[in-house]
């Protein structure tokens, strides 16, 4: 049993969720920036691109859902082992927390590099 901060690792997750919310946002105006652009006449490269584009989207959307789904599920893990063991928690509950934070940095970095992939696109399209 390791003794921790709770309330810093509850405030982490915290933070983790709002920011996947509005990467979450931001995806789906991106997502209808692609559709609007999608509807102007494109060279059969920008069509490819704009397919790439959007399959990434729809990726990454789930894997926002799903990361925030399961930041949710140790956030409450968290506060049951804290009440059920005097305000400790297992060394694995400890590593689930370490392992979805580099979950959380390598998901932000993809949709950085989405953003700026778009970004492009929607330049050369323009």
């Amino acid at each position: 049993m390791v003794t921790v901060d709770i309330s810093q690792l509850s405030g982490e997750c915290s933070t983790w969720r709002e920011s996947l919310r509005s990467s979450r946002d931001e995806l789906n105006n991106l997502r209808k920036k692609l559709q609007q652009t999608a509807g102007q006449h494109l060279s059969k490269d920008q069509l490819h691109d704009v397919e790439h584009l959007h399959n990434q989207f729809h990726i990454q959307l789930i894997n926002v859902h799903d990361l925030k789904q399961s930041i949710k599920a140790h956030d409450r893990r968290v506060q049951f082992e804290t009440a059920a063991n005097s305000g400790q928690l297992t060394e694995d509950t400890i590593a689930e927390h370490e392992r979805l934070f580099e979950d959380f940095q390598s998901l932000d970095n993809t949709i950085k590099n989405l953003r700026e992939e778009f970004s492009e696109f929607a330049s050369r399209t323009s």
